[in-house]
């Protein structure tokens, strides 16, 4: 263990605090003076030991006002002196000296050395070093509060939680200028004064002596790794979007800063150009070196080194507990072909999912675009990626896509706590296939990017038993007022017998599905349940009901009376299942009001025993059912409401840096 005393200031004899970090070794002679630039915030370890004079055997320190001096020694090899500041030289003491306030001068402050022989009490010789104090400080909004600090700590480190530090950067996916044809991040200028608001600021504080900087250079860089995920711009002239100078990203890894103007403060702008993946955890890293300008053919000297750690904002998906801003719906022009064109509408919504990207400074919605383009690939990018309206997809390596890979297959849960580990935005829903089942699974492009942004970990249920394959046909969420502020909608096929063996029961067998449907076959309640295939097959479809529901209640923390059952029958066509109604649990969620796909039950007592059915059980939690025609727009091609509309929704409240993990 090492203890540490102060010497003797000249003018005020104290007790300092160390600083944290160790800067650089300087050797002093007797013979001449030495020089060193010390930096605030760090310390300049002194080696005592080069030049020793002959005889001497016990030193002292001393330094000029301002310079703080320091000795470490180990106490049980070395005794601390009593009284006399004099210390006896021994390998296991060492001398350092410290500066909390930039110099107005170079060399303008001096620690001497006085080396004393056995008996005399008179220096036998001295040796003297020069310092000059500078501050460098590289600083970002380190405690996400929306505005940057100087000479912030723990800045090296990004941490999660209400007390974490670390700066925020987003991607720069939208198209801020309305005549650019890509998003912003694909240009290495700064396209409009609206584009650097989606950008974090980090500044540059260097206070000193202009003239040391002749012998000194501040060179500002990032690592290999991460220079194609960032990119800077240098604010450095009028104020027009001339002077912001691309300085590091893409294939610039560093940049020297001029500091002959003596410009104490540089401000840069910082665009993220990756989300977190699979090969980028999301944290990126900028370094300020001060470096000792070499007058040989050497390399420049490291004097210091200040860093700052941004980690990039996952997207976040947006569960349908959240309030809807925004409700896209497929549409088809007159005199198209209506069938072929209402599909590829439909598709096209299908195929993106709205989410949102946040800093402290700022927030905008980004689309998710499926690889899965079928048709309409540009839709997501020319349509919707706009002024604060960003864009991401991901394209896998091998080219193949399922219809796992469209985002009906890609829902997210309301916040829940799981076994006291608390998910405060919620859990992403994945379908894929049963483990080693070797049946459809989303591609690993999507897969990997999911998983990546951490702070909705997926869950991935079991899916591929349908024909589309999607989560959204056996289940949705709603919200509730009570509990833990929703219901889980759940498929059920047993619920639908139960429903349609008590009908019998109370006389309605005769009540027929399908009725007022033109050119559709109607089936009694009576035939449906002597149907030994349609029996077959929903046993087999609540069987994979079931497995999911196991999953859910494990992975979302949920108890039976968190899950609603809605009455669905589903058909095998070959060795998959498609709803053989309008499948009720595929709706639109738009705050209390439900926008179901009208199921055409058996009429009882004048009204759809299926709608009164799903409204007993949802219009008691406040809850405003519209059951929507869509059998012929949407189910007979294999789709419902759902799948033929997006909602964009009001971002969670809860700050995602904030999670704990």
């Amino acid at each position: 263990m090492q203890t540490r005393t102060a010497s003797d200031d000249w003018f005020n004899a104290s007790l300092y605090c160390r600083p944290t970090m160790t800067q650089r070794r300087v050797r002093v002679s007797t013979e001449s003076p030495s020089y060193a630039v010390c930096v605030v915030g760090t310390e300049v370890s002194v080696d005592i030991y080069g030049s020793i004079p002959s005889g001497a055997t016990s030193f002292d320190a001393r330094g000029t006002s301002g310079v703080k001096v320091y000795v470490v020694y180990k106490p049980n090899a070395v005794k601390k002196p009593a009284g006399a500041s004099r210390w006896t030289l021994n390998s296991q003491v060492e001398v350092t000296v410290s500066m909390d306030i930039p110099s107005s001068t170079v060399n303008d402050s001096k620690v001497r050395i006085s080396y004393y022989g056995q008996k005399e009490n008179a220096p036998i010789e001295g040796a003297w070093l020069y310092l000059t104090c500078v501050n460098v400080s590289l600083d970002t909004d380190t405690d996400r509060s929306g505005m940057v600090k100087s000479n912030g700590i723990n800045k090296t480190k990004w941490t999660w939680g209400p007390d974490g530090q670390g700066a925020v950067l987003l991607v720069n996916c939208d198209r801020d200028s309305p005549g650019a044809k890509e998003m912003d991040s694909a240009y290495q200028y700064v396209q409009s004064y609206a584009d650097l608001e989606d950008m974090s600021l980090m500044i540059l504080r260097s206070q000193g002596p202009s003239a040391i900087f002749a012998d000194y250079k501040l060179v500002l860089h990032v690592s290999v790794a991460d220079v194609d995920k960032v990119r800077v711009f240098h604010a450095s002239g009028s104020g027009s979007l001339a002077q912001y100078e691309h300085v590091l990203g893409s294939d610039k890894r560093s940049y020297v800063v001029d500091r002959s103007s003596g410009q104490e403060e540089d401000t840069f702008y910082v665009e993220g150009l990756a989300f977190p993946d699979a090969d980028f955890s999301g944290l990126v890293s900028f370094h300020v070196t001060l470096l000792e300008v070499s007058d040989k053919n050497a390399p420049d000297t490291p004097v210091f080194t200040d860093t700052v750690v941004f980690r990039v904002a996952p997207w976040i998906m947006t569960p349908n507990t959240l309030q809807p801003l925004e409700v896209f719906v497929c549409s088809i022009e007159r005199g198209s072909n209506p069938n072929g064109d209402f599909l590829e509408a439909m598709r096209a919504l299908d195929e993106m999912e709205f989410g949102y990207v946040e800093a402290p400074h700022k927030m905008f919605p980004v689309v998710f675009d499926s690889p899965r383009d079928r048709g309409l690939r540009d839709f997501a990018f020319r349509r919707i990626l706009g002024p604060d309206f960003g864009y991401v997809t991901r394209v896998p390596s091998h080219g193949h896509v399922s219809n796992l890979d469209s985002f009906g297959n890609l829902d997210v849960s309301p916040p829940v706590t799981v076994q006291g580990k608390t998910y405060p935005l919620g859990r992403i829903l994945i379908g894929s296939s049963l483990p080693r089942s070797g049946g459809w699974r989303m591609t690993k492009a999507i897969r990997d990017f999911l998983y990546a942004q951490k702070v909705q970990p997926p869950v991935e249920l079991y899916s591929d038993w349908l024909s589309v394959g999607h989560v959204d046909e056996f289940l949705s969420f709603v919200p509730a007022p009570d509990r833990k502020g929703f219901r889980l909608l759940l498929a059920s096929t047993d619920a639908c017998y139960k429903l349609f063996k008590e009908k019998q029961r109370e006389g309605y067998g005769n009540a027929a599905q399908f009725a007022g449907l033109e050119n559709v076959q109607t089936i009694t309640i009576d035939e449906m349940l002597a149907d030994k295939t349609l029996r077959s097959d929903s046993q087999y479809v609540q069987s994979c009901i079931d497995w999911n529901r196991h999953t859910l209640k494990e992975e979302l923390g949920l108890t039976e009376q968190d899950i609603i059952d809605i009455p669905q029958l589903f058909v095998l066509n070959g060795s998959r299942a498609d709803a053989f109604f309008p499948d009720m649990v595929n709706m639109i969620v738009l705050g209390k009001h439900l926008g179901i796909p009208k199921p055409f039950g058996p009429i009882v007592d004048g009204r759809c025993c299926l709608e009164e059915n799903v409204r007993s059980l949802l219009e008691p939690l406040g809850l405003v059912c519209i059951f929507i025609n869509d059998f012929f727009s949407y189910h007979t091609l294999l789709g419902e409401i759902h799948c033929g509309t997006n909602v964009l929704r009001k971002p969670f409240s809860f700050k995602w840096w904030n999670m704990m993990l």
